[in-house]
């Protein structure tokens, strides 16, 4: 399965927070599966941590290292994914870039917002 870990999902599974459910932790650790974080997110945390709203454990530079030590990729944004945002409802920009890689790649989004539609009940339904 091919997995693209929503901001807060890539952010809590590095930091190791408790509110990553565990069939969540185990579908990224599963070697069978793939994992992708979008550079959208990367975006979004490092704006996030310049502005000081958000905290990270370790630095900002560090993220790189723990994408490649844990085998995902860096999912880049191309003319193919904005032009999907056509057609995406508006959410928060970050949001919907992320949906429209979702899409065109078929891939599961690891996520708990409720506004991608197609929220994980498999990693979050049982919480």
């Amino acid at each position: 399965m091919d997995l693209l870990l929503n901001t807060h999902a890539f952010i809590w599974f590095m930091e190791g927070d408790n509110s990553l459910p565990q069939k969540a932790i185990n579908a990224i650790k599963n070697i069978n599966n793939k994992c992708f974080i979008s550079v959208a997110s990367l975006w979004e945390i490092a704006i996030k941590v310049s502005l000081k709203k958000l905290s990270l454990k370790s630095d900002f530079g560090k993220i790189i290292n723990f994408i490649v030590d844990n085998e995902m990729e860096i999912l880049p944004i191309t003319f193919d994914y904005l032009q999907r945002l056509l057609i995406i409802p508006f959410h928060h920009p970050f949001d919907r870039i992320i949906i429209s890689q979702g899409l065109l790649e078929n891939f599961t989004i690891v996520t708990k917002d409720k506004n991608f539609g197609v929220t994980l009940t498999q990693f979050y339904g049982d919480r």
